[in-house]
């Protein structure tokens, strides 16, 4: 079997490939940010590296990575760098995954985190509809890894929607207990055939729904991407529904394309307009909203949970 080199885009995306490229615009001021060259961004590195572990930072090229890097955050992605899925937003290699999972990195994960002294670990994973109950039980098994080495540090997980599993494997990963359950919708209803192709709107708001009545106690997340081609009322109403859905925490962020053959910005969305969406979100009744246009799943997602925590506490009167 040839491997293939995802560092060439054409191996990277090759669903991708044969489109026409989309102009990228000049990014705004306010979106600029600084190389990473730190001593603290090198020794995040070379922990991953040493673990042999896959960085969401990296493989999507978060704008972020030399901040959060700086001060040893990072968030692990799980179960390979290849994803089933082919969002027309996302950076991440796609095809058919050339591995099994890897029964030894849940606790390679674990090591990292210890090395690193996180209070707080945000752990992804590819799509892996390759496998048949989409990846569920390693996310388990990479919680309790986690929980074993690291018994204070407080775990968030960003999963796939588990669209073509049964209902068990939600419940296998909810029964693990991480801090925090997010699934990001990514964009609103009208824009999933072109942005989101192999998912489902509703489905991921079900998902979402579902974590809160397996546990009643546990946080969900979800965020989306701005700038995409959506309207204010669009965005507004992806509030109200997540609401219905119980959702604690809500994060926007600007959409920033990887590549001349990922979907086209449609438009910089204004730091005022961020400020706006915040304060509509805060007024839906979300405990935590960080919209700003370098917010992502996982920016300051530490400091977020002590903040969602306290607004949880304040809501329920301690």
């Amino acid at each position: 079997m040839v491997m293939r080199d995802l560092n060439i885009p054409e191996q990277r995306h090759p669903e991708k490939a044969h489109k026409p490229d989309n102009a990228q615009p000049k990014k705004p001021d306010w979106i600029r940010v600084k190389a990473p060259t730190s001593d603290g961004y090198k020794k995040t590195r070379d922990i991953m590296r040493d673990n042999k572990l896959v960085t969401v930072c990296e493989e999507a090229g978060c704008p972020n990575v030399g901040e959060c890097w700086s001060q040893g955050h990072a968030t692990m992605m799980i179960m390979g760098e290849v994803c089933t899925r082919a969002c027309t937003f996302c950076n991440i290699a796609t095809g058919k995954p050339p591995e099994d999972l890897d029964v030894f990195e849940p606790g390679r994960v674990a090591s990292a985190v210890k090395k690193l002294g996180l209070n707080h670990v945000v752990v992804t994973s590819v799509d892996r509809d390759d496998v048949k109950d989409g990846g569920a039980e390693h996310f388990a098994q990479t919680i309790r890894a986690i929980r074993k080495q690291s018994p204070n540090t407080t775990i968030e997980i960003l999963t796939p929607d588990f669209i073509r599993c049964d209902d068990s494997a939600l419940e296998t990963v909810v029964a693990a207990r991480p801090d925090v359950f997010n699934h990001n919708l990514e964009t609103v209803p009208g824009l999933y055939p072109e942005v989101r192709p192999g998912a489902r709107y509703f489905h991921s708001l079900r998902l979402l729904q579902r974590v809160k009545e397996l546990d009643p106690s546990m946080f969900t997340k979800s965020g989306i991407m701005v700038g995409l081609g959506e309207d204010k009322q669009s965005v507004v109403q992806v509030m109200e529904d997540m609401r219905a859905a119980d959702i604690d925490f809500l994060t926007i962020g600007q959409y920033l394309q990887p590549t001349p053959k990922h979907h086209a910005v449609d438009r910089f969305v204004t730091p005022d307009e961020f400020a706006n969406y915040e304060k509509t979100a805060f007024n839906k009744g979300f405990l935590m909203v960080s919209a700003t246009p370098l917010t992502r799943s996982s920016y300051h997602a530490g400091d977020d949970f002590a903040r969602l925590r306290a607004a949880r506490l304040k809501a329920l009167g301690h």
